[in-house]
This record gives structure tokens, sequence and C-alpha cells, in this order.
């Protein structure tokens, strides 16, 4: 499994970007791919104070509901 982080799609981007973990590793880019190994290890890192958690919100898209 893995973890997309497509900054476009974030809707907090430019609100949290500049206390966001890719921003501080590696600038912000438009799109990323970790992989579970790597996402566990950022959230160690940030856990631990050394980096800022990953900020990335997606928006929800909600269920379709068919009228009767």
């Amino acid at each position: 499994m893995t973890t997309r982080i497509d900054c476009d799609t974030c809707v907090v981007r430019g609100l949290a970007c500049g206390d966001c973990v890719v921003t501080v590793l590696l600038g912000p880019p438009p799109e990323l791919t970790f992989d579970d190994d790597a996402c566990r290890a950022l959230d160690v890192l940030a856990a631990g104070g050394l980096v800022p958690p990953l900020r990335l919100v997606q928006a929800v898209v909600p269920p379709e509901i068919e009228s009767a």
C-alpha cells in the first residue's frame, strides 16, 4: 500500500504548507508517493518532534443519494 500525496488536492494547501513534513523535507511538490514504511518512518519522526506531521487533508466526496 502506498500513500499518494498530491498537494494540488489538499484542501489546506497554502494554509498548512509551512508546517507540513513534505514542505520541510522536499519543498512543495506537485505530487509524491510514499510506501507504508516511509509513512511509518515519517510518523515516528513527527512523534519525536524532529519534523512536522503530514498536513495533507483531502476532500471527501459525499455519497450519492437517490431520491424516491
